[in-house]
């Protein structure tokens, strides 16, 4: 590899490190000085380094930027209506006391099969922290097993576009794909969990005092969520139920559950305090239920579903899978556009408005929480869009082609080179799609002539791409943003349960080489 690619790759990591652990700078300008470093020291021209910012930042904001703005406002109207309690609750009695990981980190991973990781996870964070509040802890082990087990789909299963385009340039048999991915995923999921569970109370304590107050409110913003005994005041909530798990009248409640249900068992507004505006005279209580609750999110993740899966039918007709050449059919144009992210959520916001709000809530009152919901998910968007900046210099200058052609030239293992191509150019630029599309490129004339099972090749590509989630990935920044994690703690919880995972994934590539080679 050329020394100054590889010099620009390596100041470019230390520039973010160094800035945001040891400044008073924020991760958005330490990225985009981390972008400008890159740039210059890999030769780029001045010019040329700004339009790549730019353009990064843009494309990356054009992506994402709405559903994320969209996604918050429909978190925070399930939020104050008490849909999200209610939604908590019934997850609660589904799955099991202690069970709420494994229960967050499956619905996780069949959300993200056809739905972007960024997209689902902004729609199903709200979610995670209602069970949280509920438990009165563990919102990162949570927050780290619902993220990762989205990431293990969307980089392992089609039609999630990676993997669908590695099946068409390696021409790997899609339904084939989509089995081996699924076994994958189902392997890989106890790992989520269990590096969530070990690592999210050692974590817990650092998350930052905004994001614990909006989780656990204000009588919980000292609760330290490391085994689930810390409990918050809950005289103010009006909630009879004895710290022991019983209430007065020898009714049992879930152990843990110290909010969310009075002494009759009925269920509770996440916070009781919230004022939805004042009921006309014989107005009932209001009461939100758990279907009712479940349809500003599922029915925008069912519409996206819709989508893809027309889409990616569409393409198989017309012979064009991962050629990048689509065009919908006109029978598909309509599902395109409903299923859409953008349209999909604006259909929940509208639908968390008119069916989770009383009547008698103010327009005023609504509008307030929008503009609440805005501010913030602001710091959010900026940080986002500039790891897209910087993802977009890394590509632009030549450093993720430059490891891939470096890494193809070592005598390895045939089907460990896409894998590791995979590896270091989503080290080298943040996008795990660019990553497993890139090394199906550089490897597939190597496929048949070093005797790789298409399979196998295509599921190294994907596998490789899931490694370290860091400070050039736009979903690093999602995740720890929305669960409150800075510096050590953001690399220790989340890059630690991404590499946990792709570390997961090399014996079962051995296991597969071995049965399909």
């Amino acid at each position: 590899m050329d020394i100054q690619l590889l010099l620009a790759l390596v100041l470019g990591i230390a520039t973010i490190i160094v800035l945001v652990l040891k400044t008073r700078l924020d991760a958005f300008v330490a990225l985009l000085i981390a972008a400008l470093v890159t740039g210059i020291v890999a030769g780029q021209a001045p010019l040329d380094i700004v339009s790549s910012i730019t353009t990064g930042f843009g494309n990356t904001l054009a992506s994402i930027g709405i559903v994320i703005g969209l996604g918050v406002g429909i978190g925070k109207i399930l939020e104050v209506s008490g849909a999200a309690n209610a939604l908590a609750l019934a997850f609660l009695r589904l799955f099991g006391k202690g069970r709420e990981p494994w229960a967050l980190s499956s619905v996780g991973a069949l959300v993200s099969i056809p739905v972007f990781c960024d997209s689902g996870y902004v729609i199903m964070n709200p979610l995670a922290r209602s069970i949280a509040r509920v438990k009165r802890a563990g919102y990162i082990t949570l927050a780290l097993a619902l993220g990762c087990g989205m990431t293990l789909t969307h980089h392992l299963v089609p039609p999630t576009p990676g993997p669908l385009a590695v099946a068409g340039i390696l021409g790997a048999d899609l339904g084939a794909l989509i089995l081996t991915g699924l076994i994958f995923t189902v392997i890989l999921l106890p790992v989520v969990v269990f590096y969530a569970k070990w690592i999210g109370p050692k974590i817990e304590p650092t998350m930052s005092e905004t994001v614990r107050e909006t989780v656990y409110g204000t009588a919980g913003a000292g609760v330290r969520g490391s085994t689930g005994t810390a409990l918050a005041d809950r005289t103010a909530a009006g909630d009879s139920t004895s710290v022991a798990g019983h209430d007065d009248g020898g009714a049992h409640v879930p152990d843990g559950i110290t909010s969310g249900t009075t002494s009759d068992g009925s269920e509770m507004p996440a916070d009781p305090s919230v004022d939805l505006g004042t009921p006309p005279p014989g107005a009932k209580p209001h009461r939100v239920g758990a279907f009712v609750a479940s349809l500003p999110l599922l029915v925008p993740l069912l519409l996206i579903i819709l989508n893809t899966v027309s889409g990616a039918i569409d393409q198989s007709n017309q012979g064009v899978v991962g050629t990048g050449e689509y065009e919908p059919s006109a029978w598909a144009v309509p599902l395109a556009f409903v299923g859409n992210p953008v349209v999909a959520l604006v259909i929940g916001v509208i639908l968390a408005v008119y069916t989770l709000l009383p009547r008698w809530t103010p327009r005023t009152k609504v509008q307030g929480w929008f503009a609440d919901a805005a501010a913030s998910a602001g710091l959010i968007l900026l940080i986002t869009g500039a790891g897209g900046a910087l993802g977009q210099v890394l590509r632009s200058s030549g450093v993720g082609d430059a490891l891939a052609e470096a890494i193809a030239a070592t005598p390895l293992p045939a089907f460990l080179v896409p894998f590791l191509i995979a590896t270091l150019v989503r080290i080298a630029q943040g996008s795990g799609t660019v990553a497993m599309i890139t090394a199906a490129s550089v490897t597939a004339p190597l496929v048949g002539s070093l005797g790789i099972d298409p399979i196998v090749a295509a599921m190294a590509c994907t596998a490789g791409s899931m490694v370290f989630s860091y400070f050039n990935d736009s979903y690093f920044w999602v995740v720890t943003r929305f669960a409150g994690l800075e510096g050590t703690a953001a690399l220790r919880g989340w890059s630690g349960i991404t590499t946990a995972v792709w570390a997961g994934s090399i014996p079962l590539l051995f296991i597969a080489n071995a049965v399909l080679g």
